[in-house]
């Protein structure tokens, strides 16, 4: 089993989608092991981005990612990491709708910045984020 990490961001948050979203991962056969509603603040969603640093829309993406609540879930599942990255779809939502329109980011997102939904894209990642978010008092076995 792996664990990875999934964000609801401000604009799905605001379009009251973020219970469609979880109810589609526990559709699939996730099982939800952490969920947190929250804001991130600027210094904290700096850090999370980090390695966005140098890329050129690292300062309006910390300033998307600030602008709202945000829900966070750690989800649960056989090869969890692929699996999610196939549903949520490309990160551009308008290309979503063109070449995945059953995909959470073709069917909640807007654009490539205002895309619905973050989520782990590596064991790396998984593992950077998941603690950042949550601390192992939070996940459930």
């Amino acid at each position: 089993m792996e664990r990875t990490l999934i964000i609801v961001k401000p604009d799905a948050f605001e379009k009251g989608a973020t219970g469609k979203i979880i109810d589609r991962f526990i559709e699939e056969g996730f099982t939800l092991r952490a969920l947190k509603l929250f804001r991130f603040t600027e210094e904290k969603a700096r850090q999370f981005y980090i390695v966005h640093k140098e890329r050129p829309f690292y300062g309006e993406l910390v300033e998307f990612m600030t602008s709202g609540p945000v829900v966070a879930a750690v989800l649960e599942g056989e090869n969890a990491i692929q699996r999610v990255r196939d549903i949520i779809g490309p990160t551009d939502s308008e290309e979503a709708r063109k070449t995945a329109p059953n995909s959470i980011r073709a069917l909640f997102g807007t654009d490539k910045g205002k895309n619905a939904i973050h989520a782990s894209d590596s064991p790396e990642s998984a593992s950077y984020e998941i603690p950042f978010i949550f601390s192992s008092l939070e996940i459930t076995d």
